[in-house]
C-alpha cells in the first residue's frame, strides 16, 4: 500500500497556496485520527499550513517545513518531519544498513541493533542510524515490534520513503524555493 506513494511521485508542483482556517482544522483533526496523534498538540493549535499539490501527490508544508505527504488518502510523515519523530515507534540499524536503506531497500532483522517503543504490523516506524540517530526512513512495519524483536532473518520493515528518494529530492525543491 505504501510502496505506490514514493513510486508515482512527480517533480513538479502543479498548485500551492494556504490552507482556510476550516481546511486547517479539518487536516489537523485528519491528522490525529490517521497517524494516532494529537495534530494540535504536536502543531500548535493554529499552525500555517501551505498545501503543495503535484499531479498525484499533496505535500503539506506546516510552519515553513514539509512534514506529510497524502497520496489517494495515506498520510506519511516525511524526512523533514522531525516534529513527528518523537512520536514515532524508531527501529534503530547498524551503520553497515545504511547504505542498503538509502538506496530504497527494505530493512532485515540482522540490520536491527534495536527497537524503540511497540507497534502493529503496518504501522510507521522511524528508521535510524545506531551512530547518529539520524533518520535514514519512514517505513511500514512487515511485523508486531514484539515478533520483530525476536526475528533473525527476513524483511521486517517496508522502506517506504528514504533519504535520497523522489520524495525526499521534491521537498529539497519545496524547502529552496520558498527561501528564493
Amino acid at each position: 500500500m505504501y510502496q505506490k506513494i514514493i513510486s508515482v511521485v512527480f517533480a513538479t508542483v502543479v498548485k500551492r497556496h494556504f490552507l482556510k482556517e476550516k481546511e486547517m482544522r479539518q487536516l489537523l483533526l485528519e491528522l490525529s485520527q490517521k497517524l494516532k496523534v494529537d495534530a494540535e498538540q504536536l502543531l500548535g493549535a493554529k499552525p500555517r499550513i501551505e498545501l503543495a499539490e503535484t499531479q498525484n501527490i499533496e505535500i503539506f508544508i506546516i510552519n515553513g517545513k514539509p512534514l506529510f505527504a497524502r497520496f489517494e488518502g495515506i498520510f506519511l510523515p516525511t524526512l523533514s518531519s522531525s516534529e513527528v519523530f518523537p512520536v514515532l515507534p524508531k527501529v534503530v540499524v547498524d551503520m553497515g544498513a545504511v547504505p542498503y536503506i538509502c538506496n530504497g531497500a527494505d530493512l532485515m532483522a540482522p540490520g536491527i541493533v534495536q527497537i524503540d517503543g511497540d507497534f502493529k504490523t503496518d504501522n510507521l516506524v522511524l528508521v535510524v542510524d545506531e551512530r547518529h540517530g539520524k533518520p535514514l526512513a519512514i517505513g511500514a512495519a512487515l511485523l508486531d515490534s514484539h515478533v520483530m524483536r525476536e526475528r533473525k532473518h527476513g524483511k521486517v520493515v517496508k522502506n517506504i520513503h528514504y533519504v535520497g528518494d523522489r520524495l525526499w529530492k521534491m521537498l529539497k525543491k519545496i524547502v529552496a524555493s520558498a527561501f528564493s
